[in-house]
């Protein structure tokens, strides 16, 4: 089975890497340049993964794993947070928030897939 990914990220060079690796890798992959539009496709698309950036500029990446990890999607969706703004306590703040898991950027094309594979694996079996 194809699963599906929505990735919340306002970047354009990210998001185009994210989905280029992701659809290579056979995912179903929607996008949402903020927070507002992420939460929407969330809702209506209820995918498998949701990968975020923490810094939106509507709102971060944590108030959105807070809001969708307690608000009727599924509780095997993985939220995974995604971002260069790796300050000390980000990934603990990221959990703590409703993350499964945290990747910093830059990320690498090479293991980024297997990373976010590692993350789904580790709550859905």
């Amino acid at each position: 089975m194809k699963l599906s990914v929505l990735i919340i990220e306002d970047n354009e060079q990210n998001m185009y890497m994210l989905s280029y690796l992701l659809e290579k890798h056979n995912y179903k992959v929607s996008t949402a340049y903020n927070g507002k539009d992420g939460l929407k496709l969330a809702h209506d698309n209820k995918p498998d993964i949701i990968l975020t950036d923490i810094q939106l500029p509507d709102m971060d990446g944590y108030e959105i794993c807070n809001k969708l990890s307690h608000n009727g999607l599924s509780k095997k969706t993985v939220f995974i947070t995604v971002t260069s703004y790796a300050m000390g306590g980000d990934k603990e703040k990221s959990i703590e928030a409703g993350a499964d898991g945290y990747i910093e950027k830059p990320i690498d094309p090479d293991t980024f897939v297997t990373q976010m594979e590692n993350i789904y694996k580790a709550k859905n079996n």
